[in-house]
């Protein structure tokens, strides 16, 4: 009996499911051919029909991670700083499932490092990233939030605090909880903010920790 559209489709999302889970569990290290076929209970000769190589593999599995990194849920937010500070917040790992995306992409970052067609994406994806909060900084700027300054070095600062974070709760989590990584990153808005109100003449009022 011949294989529907809708088999193939079923199967590609059996595959998908597999591969998250060994990046999940194992780091992206542990992503090979042979730990798809025995997650999904099958032969790695099946797995070539959707994988002829390895690189195939790695390149899909990066897809996915991009995929669900862009679609899962994020934090409501208005405008200016209130909009920076959540985008920031969503980069860092605070749920179960964030966690396990850090820890994907920061596994990934040997591959990503070691290959400069993948360099060259991961290089383009945090430019993207940096674009973002660059405009979020430039509208805090407009709405008097932040003080005045390059809105791109103001953002690519706040990646790398951002990001640097992520490292240190992936690492030492019982260190880094998440109630102490939205305290950390708080401190470090409260930094230009401040900066901000004292030249306006106002006071500063905390942000009141998740």
């Amino acid at each position: 009996m011949p294989r529907t559209k809708g088999d193939h489709e079923a199967r590609r999302r059996d595959v998908s499911a597999a591969v998250w889970q060994i990046m999940a569990t194992r780091g992206f290290t542990g992503l090979t051919l042979r730990a798809v076929a025995a997650e999904l209970g099958a032969t790695t000769g099946l797995l070539t029909h959707y994988f002829p190589t390895k690189q195939a593999l790695v390149e899909y599995a990066l897809d996915l991670l991009e995929q669900r990194t862009i679609t899962r849920p994020r934090r409501e937010a208005g405008a200016g700083l209130a909009a920076f500070r959540a985008a920031l917040l969503d980069i860092l790992p605070l749920t179960p499932e964030s966690t396990d995306s850090n820890r994907i992409w920061v596994s990934s970052w040997d591959a990503a490092l070691s290959d400069p067609h993948l360099s060259s994406a991961y290089a383009r994806k945090y430019a993207r990233s940096r674009d973002r909060l660059s405009e979020q900084v430039a509208a805090a700027q407009e709405l008097g939030e932040l003080p005045p300054g390059d809105p791109e070095h103001i953002a690519a600062a706040a990646q790398s605090f951002v990001l640097g974070l992520v490292v240190q709760a992936l690492f030492a989590p019982e260190a880094f909880p998440p109630g102490r990584q939205i305290a950390l990153l708080d401190d470090y808005l409260a930094g230009p903010t401040a900066r901000t109100l004292s030249g306006s003449g106002g006071t500063i009022r905390p942000t009141a920790h998740e």
